[in-house]
């Protein structure tokens, strides 16, 4: 039987968050952009004015984690609950190719960030969290997500569907390349996901269940989650 998301009770059918688009200006600000997409005006025209000296302070340079991104968004007053499956870094990574260029540098300070986590307020939970909790959440606000980038596939731009449809016939190992993006609606009419991409210029792209899962559960992601409380109402469709 495939698989189905449903909403809780009292939650729309559909429904979809309005986020002002950030198309990310280099091929490491990605997670940072999605911060961009879910700030308010002033704080988003804040952090790009002192974008440069907020990287320094934070300490990643052009390098970010999922912990990066949730002290930016506590220096910004934002509301977010961390999930993820690993407090620190996966030993295991050592060995991929994609965070063996970053876990040198990265290593010491990505555990440091997690063990001072509390004193600064940051709420972390290690948890493996289901579709459905996450689509239920989004009544709250959006999500920020870790993927697998060679996963991602936008049934409206038809981003990577050519690769999703071979593979389907002939499987391959597929690598790892980290990528953030936002979860900002859902409909479970047709079963689709809503998400915004901070490589395209402004769009809404949508995804299948299956992608979705396929992508935040890929491994190097940790199934890394921020979800976002928004204190405005969402926008039903």
């Amino acid at each position: 039987m495939e698989e189905r998301f449903e909403t809780t009770a009292g939650q729309p059918d559909s429904l979809q968050i309005a986020l002002s688009h950030y198309k990310q200006r280099f091929n490491w600000d990605c997670g940072l952009s999605c911060v961009l997409m879910i700030l308010p005006q002033a704080d988003r025209e804040k952090l790009l004015e002192n974008f440069n000296a907020i990287c320094k302070e934070e300490g990643f340079n052009k390098s970010t984690w999922t912990i990066d991104l949730c002290y930016v968004l506590q220096r910004f007053d934002v509301p977010h609950k961390f999930y993820t499956t690993t407090l620190g870094v996966h030993p295991g990574y050592r060995g991929n190719s994609f965070y063996q260029s970053v876990l040198t540098k990265d290593e010491k300070r990505v555990n440091r960030k997690f063990e001072k986590a509390h004193l600064y307020g940051l709420q972390i939970r290690k948890a493996s969290v289901s579709a459905n909790f996450l689509i239920s959440h989004l009544k709250d606000g959006p999500v920020i997500m870790l993927t697998n980038a060679q996963l991602l596939n936008c049934e409206r731009c038809k981003f990577n569907k050519v690769c999703t449809e071979i593979r389907k016939c002939i499987p391959w190992p597929v690598p790892y390349q980290g990528h953030y993006v936002v979860v900002c609606g859902y409909n479970t009419i047709t079963q689709k996901i809503y998400y915004r991409n901070p490589s395209f210029q402004d769009r809404l792209c949508i995804m299948s269940l299956e992608t979705f899962e396929d992508a935040r559960k890929s491994y190097g992601t940790d199934e890394d989650v921020i979800l976002i409380y928004t204190r405005t109402r969402n926008d039903q469709v």
